[in-house]
């Protein structure tokens, strides 16, 4: 391997994995790309196909969309036998693989099958469950091994799965601040009145046939919020058993911290205290707690973006990073753009839920935008024997740009500068594109912040 600051060769040790193995598991690496059954593999794939499923199935049920049972029964079918063969093709396990992913995913839809398993009075069970529970395990593994047994058993490469199953949680994140964007413009986080539970409910019993108008939104966002807790906390976990760098693990047991207290913030949104009262009169909702709430996720969802990039092989075990003049003024712009960019979200945030302080959100974008331009290209320009360095900045300057037509665009459906005839459904949808948008923005800026300091050196 070749150090490119001196030109000369130099031997980077590989460490081996302790990536935990299971029954019918290989003891293949989860950190060093290698072909076979992992622990790691069918933690990625499980969780990569019940996140597909959800986004499916919200965006199914979405008001404008309403798909037919029978369409999104197939849509789930997919997703089921895709994941099946993407792990059989990645790892050459045949149909075991899939068995196994398919069945972690089965158990991880629990989360949202006891919607369809309630009774008539709260946390009711129906008697038909003893058999849907099982049932749908089942089918979830029969349906993926079919799916891995079309993959042959030849494999192609191994793949990262540690940095695999950090990517998934930060997929199940982007998704999560998009739903939550979705609650905040259709004004919709108050519709469920208490908290921890639904209406009395647990919440996960609650029925899917009273989730309806803004309660679908917000009890939508509980449950995606539970299963991103879910996923950060196996993440966590599983560093702690592959990971050899105890500061990779200590980001893994702050991720879960932060995820924790996210759900907490969100839940005392509503209440105003810990109480598991359903009566409206003893709530006090917090507009304060909800422009936290809205701009620790986004950081949350930063850290998450930084953690998958830290955990991949190339970050690892990579060549020692290139000695460049210019690298300190690199590490400065990024750091400075990440901590604007927070404190942009801040004020979009007070925005979205008080409509103050437009005109002070408006001025600090003409110093953000500019400056993730300037940071991008740079990462563009300047390292042409980078090539990743060269992919995010592009990225990041893309995403810049369209976040600015959405600024704009979000300027005039919301009336800021006047009365305007678009309906509901397009000024909720550039609304919440605007602030989802402005988390990517965020999470791009914080991979260009941890990869410069990767790859660039101040020598």
């Amino acid at each position: 391997m070749t150090d490119m600051s001196s030109g000369h060769t130099a031997q980077i040790p590989r460490p081996r994995s302790s990536e935990p193995t299971g029954p019918g598991l290989t003891s293949a690496a989860g950190l060093t790309p290698a072909p076979g059954l992992t622990a790691g593999a069918v933690l990625t794939v499980a969780f990569g196909t019940t996140v597909a499923m959800w986004a499916v199935g919200y965006i199914g049920r979405l008001p404008a969309v309403m798909l037919p049972a029978a369409g999104l029964l197939g849509a789930f079918l997919i997703c089921l036998v895709g994941g099946g063969w993407y792990i059989g093709h990645r790892t050459g396990a045949g149909w075991k693989a899939g068995a196994l992913a398919g069945g972690v995913c089965g158990l991880l839809n629990l989360l949202v099958l006891g919607s369809l398993l309630t009774g008539s009075e709260p946390n009711q069970i129906v008697p038909s469950a003893l058999w849907w529970i099982p049932g749908s395990v089942g089918i979830s593994a029969v349906l993926a091994a079919v799916g891995a047994a079309f993959a042959g058993r030849q494999a192609t490469r191994g793949l990262d799965w540690t940095a695999g199953l950090a990517g998934v949680a930060v997929v199940a994140t982007m998704l999560l601040l998009a739903v939550g964007g979705l609650v905040t413009s259709t004004e919709t986080g108050l519709a469920v009145v208490d908290w921890p539970n639904s209406y009395g409910y647990n919440m996960f019993l609650y029925p899917l046939s009273r989730m309806t108008g803004g309660i679908y939104y917000e009890h939508a966002h509980r449950l995606f919020g539970a299963l991103v807790g879910l996923t950060t906390l196996v993440l966590a976990v599983f560093l702690q058993r592959v990971e050899t760098r105890r500061w990779v693990k200590g980001l893994g047991w702050l991720a879960l911290v932060m995820v924790i207290v996210q759900g907490i913030l969100g839940g005392l949104r509503v209440t105003g205290s810990f109480t598991t009262s359903t009566d409206i009169a003893d709530m006090a909702p917090s507009i304060t707690l909800a422009v936290v709430h809205g701009v620790f996720g986004q950081v949350f969802f930063a850290l998450l973006v930084a953690l998958a990039a830290i955990c991949t092989t190339r970050f690892r075990e990579g060549p020692a990073a290139a000695t460049r003049e210019n690298a300190a003024t690199d590490h400065t712009l990024t750091a400075a753009l990440v901590g604007l960019l927070i404190l942009q979200l801040v004020l979009g945030a007070i925005q979205r839920h008080t409509a103050n302080l437009l005109a002070v959100h408006i001025a600090l974008a003409c110093v953000v935008a500019p400056l993730a331009v300037l940071v991008g290209m740079r990462a563009w320009g300047l390292n042409d024997d980078e090539p990743l360095l060269k992919r995010i900045g592009v990225g990041l300057a893309s995403i810049t740009g369209l976040q600015v037509m959405l600024g704009m665009g979000a300027f005039v459906v919301t009336g800021a500068i006047g009365a305007t005839h678009v309906s509901k459904t397009v000024e909720v949808s550039v609304a919440t594109a605007h602030q989802w948008v402005g988390a990517l923005m965020l999470g791009c800026s914080s991979l260009v912040a941890v990869w410069s300091r990767r790859l660039l050196s101040k020598g």
